[in-house]
């Protein structure tokens, strides 16, 4: 095997002379990492003076912690035990991303408020009874820390500016379909309504602020204030459709006034931006059709003095509407930004099925048949209701055709999607004019409020090959909202980057430049031809020809680009012209600029005429910052630079105040609040102070090393806490991709298998090494990267090379259950959900999205030029199972059921074919996890039993029995009962021992 070279580099040294060992200090334990807390969702009022968080356990109740800026008064909350989400929950990765929705301090910056969680016991109990987990509301004043709880509590929100009320929308009595397992009633009465049926409202408490006032409204199914806080409306959905409506209040007068009443269901409420303007839609059944028709209801010119205007759009009145189709109620409708439109979805009508005796021919049929007896009659109809459904029984079958652009599967978990899609379409209420915007030959057409024109995206004709091969390409169209009207601008784009914010630009990529397509004039211009700088991603090892760097985003105006050679940041004008290098000095440097944060949620791009704050990342020296570039000043202003990380900044929205975290592998990344220039922070977190009573990490050594590609690489040591420079350690390397960036960022203990913090602190070196890859050779690539980096930790004299072990998961999980197949440098490894035959895995299916493994195989992570039948070889010498027999190295694998992204036979195989080789190895399988754990109970197991596994190896501590004998299935819960008793006494869990030999 080809071996790298390596230079023992010694670039950066962390020593934590500031936190001396002391002698009270203990190493950590499983319920120490347990009770280690994060920090979740800041936030900060909008005047500066208050800052807000989630302290959440790793396992455990939570506080929200309310902190004084000024004074550093603060208070503690208890809220109960946080969900915990599942990231591999459909867009549960997305709702993490966006804004705190529980913590939320009013925009007058006068209240607090903070959803109550039952807390763990009590969910516990709960779900054993099969009780609902319902919310509770807290509100808080902030002058003079009065506090008022409200019960089942399932939405709130502030009257936006204004902030002079409180919305608080209670849990529905009784669930709002039918209970699960009740028998479907018989007849056409109310109890046997669809669910979509059922009224959606419960109650609803408007609380005045200042006075203390609750106005309570009955059957509330939806409820929005318009941004400035001036208007309150709300939908009545309540039982038999009784005073159903579309209400609205004036929050300066408390005038109530009704909007539209009907006798139908209402949905999908929506403001404009400005709050001038409203729309909603208002349902009713048709008994031609299973789905409800919907009616578009508009207003606009809201005032005081008068009712707002009031405009309807009605499909059934307008010829020009597609037969067979209606509104769909899944998309909102919203104004356009000037009032000229209201855009809304439409979506294909389902038929409602003939029922068995009605309809011409059953009518023809009871003519020609004699009269029943009326005696008869009670006793027909009670044989009839006593009949079984006759329907005709059909099998359970899917078709897997060669010609589906997506997989069955992939059709499956996008079933909901697909179900609820619906066409954008437009009405122009001055006209009285429907336009239809997108259509099965343009499905997606993206229209924001404020812009000139949408932009549609066709892939009708790569779908396919997209799926099988992981290019995806677009035929992009240019789309008047005016008239419906279309043209084609860009023909197989692959890199398109989005549009401008008033709809003006698109800008896309291609072979090695950025361009920007008018829509207006019709031009396209590259931007980055005469730039001085490279926007391939050189450092991008995936089997993708001249990928791009990354767009940073268009300015407000519209009127620029910010585009990013990885190093510095561009402003490159839309239209083509001198490009402005920003930051100035990040090629020089090595410095990479990797973002700008996003200060004030509301703007739709980066506004050039206030400073732009940057995160910075020192390439080889692992350093961190937060730069400033001014505006009209070229150049970046760096306003910390140091051995840290700095990951999230906030800006009070009326205030130059702001809050900064930061973080070493020494401290956790607390708050602090600083001025414009973040100058003499004042920490006002404290989320850890536990920390000082643990060992620790003594710090990291940086070490160096070239890659297969000769590339520079470096790792990661980090220092055990009793680090003594004349000692050899037992070390883990842990590895993925890259992960040497992590240098300067806090090892948080974890419990769900390895962590750097819990090992460290227990007498471990920790090694984090950088992994780049050749094309059709990811195993090799990363066996020779992972070597040549432990050569290098083993010369500073930290390692003892005798007593090393490997670890990974997922892609990690593959490289390490290749690795033993390749080296006997490791004494124990453990494989977390590895792939294992690349060959199988191939055409396997990636069931957590239903698409093939085969585009990510050859366009991603696997890093393959094509399928195995044209490149045998290359799988065949990567996969860790043709080369089974090379395995010495004790391994476990960890290898779930429900296992959606790896497949479970990936596991099985490879387990069966050591077992078969008789080599050691042992397989953990959490019955009904996925990729990663989930359960708390399986994520403390599987952190006992692989620190077990670890410390027997290289730490000398006798053998867990679960890895020398093995547990027989008939007592698999005796000896998971006693690991649990052992856990509650805080004995720690090791089973009955064998020691090493």
């Amino acid at each position: 095997m080809q071996r790298c070279k390596f230079a023992i580099a010694l670039t950066a040294f962390v020593f934590a002379l500031s936190a001396p060992l002391c002698a009270d200090q203990k190493p950590l334990t499983l319920p120490d990492i347990l009770a280690w807390k994060r920090l979740q969702t800041p936030v900060i009022s909008n005047d500066g003076l208050w800052f807000a968080y989630k302290l959440v356990p790793n396992d455990g109740n939570s506080q929200v912690v309310l902190k004084n800026i000024q004074t550093g008064a603060e208070q503690r909350f208890d809220i109960g035990e946080v969900p915990r989400p599942n990231p591999l929950n459909p867009g549960a990765m997305e709702m993490m991303a966006v804004p705190a929705r529980d913590v939320v301090f009013s925009d007058d910056s006068k209240w607090l408020a903070y959803e109550v969680h039952p807390t763990q016991s009590e969910g516990r109990q709960l779900k054993k009874q099969h009780k609902p987990l319902e919310n509770k509301l807290v509100l808080v004043e902030l002058a003079t820390g009065k506090k008022t709880e409200f019960d089942r509590i399932r939405r709130f929100s502030f009257s936006g500016e204004r902030a002079t009320a409180i919305a608080l929308q209670r849990y529905p009595n009784q669930p709002a379909g039918p209970v699960a397992g009740a028998p479907a009633a018989q007849g056409g009465s109310a109890s046997a309504a669809k669910p979509d049926d059922k009224p959606q409202g419960t109650d609803l408490i408007l609380l005045d602020l200042a006075s203390g006032e609750e106005l309570n409204l009955g059957n509330v199914s939806d409820f929005a204030f318009d941004k400035k806080g001036n208007w309150f409306a709300w939908i009545v959905d309540a039982q038999d459709k009784l005073g159903n409506g579309i209400n609205l209040r004036n929050m300066t007068t408390g005038t109530v006034s009704t909007l539209d009443s009907a006798k139908a269901v209402y949905k999908s409420l929506n403001w404009t931006e400005k709050g001038d303007a409203l729309a909603v839609l208002r349902g009713v059944d048709d008994k031609r059709w299973e789905d409800k028709v919907y009616t578009l209801v508009a207003f606009k010119n809201f005032s005081e003095n008068g009712a707002p205007e009031k405009l309807v759009y009605d499909p059934a009145k307008d010829q020009s509407f597609p037969a067979g189709m209606a509104i769909a109620a899944e998309r909102r409708p919203a104004w356009m930004a000037d009032l000229s439109e209201v855009t809304f979805g439409i979506h294909e009508l389902k038929p409602k099925e003939q029922e068995k005796g009605r309809g011409p021919g059953a009518r023809a049929a009871a003519a020609a048949k004699p009269a029943a007896d009326a005696s008869n009659s009670a006793d027909a109809k009670d044989a009839a209701a006593a009949k079984p459904d006759d329907s005709e029984d059909k099998p359970d079958l899917m078709i897997w055709h060669w010609k589906d652009s997506r997989l069955q599967s992939m059709q499956q978990v996008q079933e909901n999607r697909d179900k609820n899609f619906s066409y954008l379409c437009a009405w122009i209420p001055g006209e009285n004019k429907f336009v239809r915007l997108a259509s099965p030959e343009l499905k997606e057409v993206a229209l924001p409020a404020e812009a000139k024109y949408g932009m549609g995206s066709d892939i009708r004709a790569y779908e396919l090959e997209a799926n099988l091969d992981g290019k995806r390409y677009q035929d992009v169209y240019k789309v008047d909202p005016k008239t419906g009207e279309r043209k084609l601008v860009l023909r197989k784009a692959r890199w398109v980057q989005g549009s401008s914010p008033d709809g003006t630009h698109v800008l896309y990529y291609e072979d090695g430049n950025f361009f920007s397509y008018n829509f207006e004039t019709g031009e396209s211009h590259n931007l980055t031809k005469p730039v001085p700088a490279v926007f391939i991603d050189t450092d991008d090892d995936h089997n993708v020809v001249k990928p791009p760097t990354r767009s940073m985003g268009w300015s407000k105006d519209s009127k620029y680009v910010l585009l990013t050679d990885k190093w510095d940041i561009w402003k490159v004008p839309a239209d083509g012209g001198e490009a402005v290098n920003l930051t100035g000095d990040g090629k020089k440097e090595k410095i990479r600029y990797e973002q700008i944060w996003k200060l004030d949620p509301d703007d739709k791009g980066w506004d050039l005429a206030k400073p732009l704050y940057v995160r910075a990342y020192g390439e080889w020296t692992k350093k961190g910052g937060i730069g400033v570039i001014d505006p009209d000043k070229p150049g970046i202003k760096m306003l910390h630079w140091d051995d840290a990380s700095y990951a999230n900044l906030l800006k009070a929205k009326n205030a130059d105040v702001f809050a900064y975290s930061r973080e070493t592998n020494q401290e956790y990344p607390d708050f602090y609040a600083a001025g414009n220039l973040l100058a003499d922070g004042r920490k006002i977190t404290d989320a850890n102070p536990q920390q000082k009573n643990f060992l620790w990490t003594k710090g990291v050594k940086l070490v160096e090393y070239t890659g297969i590609r000769g590339d520079k690489l470096q790792g990661a040591l980090y220092l055990p806490a009793n680090y003594d420079p004349q000692k050899k350690y037992p070390t883990i390397v842990y590895i993925y991709e890259k992960l040497s960036q992590g240098a300067n960022t806090y090892p948080q203990p974890g419990f769900n298998g390895f962590s750097v913090g819990y090992y460290t602190s227990n007498g471990y070196a920790v090694l984090t090494p950088d992994i780049t890859y050749k094309v059709n050779d990811p195993g090799i690539s990363s066996i020779t990267c992972i070597l040549a980096a432990l050569k290098a930790a083993e010369a500073t004299g930290v390692v003892d090379p005798n007593r090393v072990a490997l670890h990974g998961h997922s892609w990690g999980g593959y490289q390490t259950a290749f690795a033993v197949t390749q080296t006997k440098a490791f004494r124990a490894a453990i494989a977390g959900a590895p792939l294992t035959d690349m060959i199988s895995m191939y055409s396997s299916i990636y069931w957590n999205t239903g698409s093939a493994n085969q585009p990510i195989f050859e366009s991603s992570q696997g890093r393959f030029t094509g399928g195995y039948w044209d490149n045998m070889a290359a799988y065949i010498r990567n996969s860790p199972v043709y080369h089974a027999t090379n395995v010495q190295t004790p391994l476990v694998i960890l290898c779930n059921d429900k296992d959606g992204a790896v497949d479970h036979t990936q596991g099985i195989e490879y387990y069966n074919t050591l077992r078969r080789l008789g080599k050691p190895v042992v397989m953990l399988e959490y019955v009904g996890e996925n990729h990663g754990l989930v359960k708390p109970e399986d994520m403390k197991d599987y952190t006992e039993r692989m620190k077990e596994f670890f410390d027997y190896y290289l730490m000398d501590k006798p053998a867990p029995k679960w890895w020398t004998d093995g547990v027989p299935l008939l007592k698999i819960n005796d000896e998971l009962s006693a690991r649990a008793k052992q856990e509650q006494k805080g004995a720690g869990a090791t089973a009955e021992a064998t020691p090493l030999k």
